[in-house]
């Protein structure tokens, strides 16, 4: 039951309702957002707080009554299956979108991913020391910057760099650590290979840092064969292609 509700999604009409009524008996407070107050915010009150307990200890009071009729490798199996909708769940509420590379979600990806790569490779990753990849360099026609979003969240990101009749390059690809396993490196991946084959490249070519153990072992899952060096980016170790169909 939590489960569900956590991940019910409405549509507009039904849940400016649901609030309005909501809202009504107590149970919610709803203000305007900041700094766009067209945004409206809908917060628990104290009642709604209590009504919330109620609703998890009784939901969590029926899954106990079921699992205590079934044998351990029942148990076993409903709780893996348990797992495998919620991960399905997860999955087909991500949204992948291009976006502005020098918007706000943007610059929030790119500091957790240029974090994340101080922190494993024990070095200072300098993106100006490297291979440029300025936001006007990843907007149509030159390129493109996608991210992946989970209830509006962003949670992984990547981008294309175009070149005339040559190999698109794939840039800035990462994602959140804590939505890893659900599939989104693949997908990004897939969607900048797709913008790739739309502006008329013949490959997609990337590198890497050989830290980045996952992201090699994905790349070369998806067709990526390790190449010699085609740029100077003192943070690479690692040079990958694929030809484009």
């Amino acid at each position: 039951m939590r489960l569900l509700r956590s991940r019910l999604r409405l549509d507009s009409g039904h849940a400016s309702r649901l609030l309005r009524a909501l809202e009504a008996e107590g149970l919610v407070r709803v203000t305007a957002g900041v700094p766009d107050r067209r945004v409206r915010v809908a917060r628990l009150t104290g009642a709604g707080l209590a009504e919330r307990d109620l609703l998890d200890r009784r939901a969590d009071h029926l899954a106990i009554s079921i699992l205590e009729e079934l044998e351990p490798t029942e148990r076993e199996q409903l709780v893996g299956a348990m797992r495998t909708v919620q991960h399905l769940l997860t999955s087909a509420m991500i949204e992948i979108r291009t976006v502005d590379p020098a918007g706000r979600d943007a610059a929030h990806c790119l500091a957790a991913y240029f974090d994340e790569l101080d922190r494993r490779s024990g070095n200072h990753y300098d993106p100006a020391a490297g291979v440029s990849a300025e936001p006007h360099e990843l907007v149509a026609p030159a390129g493109a910057f996608l991210i992946a979003y989970l209830r509006d969240e962003p949670i992984g990101c990547g981008a294309v760099k175009h070149h005339a009749r040559a190999a698109t390059e794939i840039k800035r690809m990462w994602v959140a650590e804590s939505a890893r396993g659900l599939g989104i490196g693949h997908r990004l991946l897939v969607a900048l290979e797709a913008c790739a084959l739309r502006a008329g490249a013949p490959a997609a070519r990337l590198e890497t840092n050989g830290a980045l153990v996952e992201a090699i072992a994905m790349y070369r899952s998806a067709g990526y064969v390790e190449i010699a060096p085609f740029n100077d980016e003192p943070f690479a170790e690692h040079w990958f292609e694929k030809p484009l169909p």
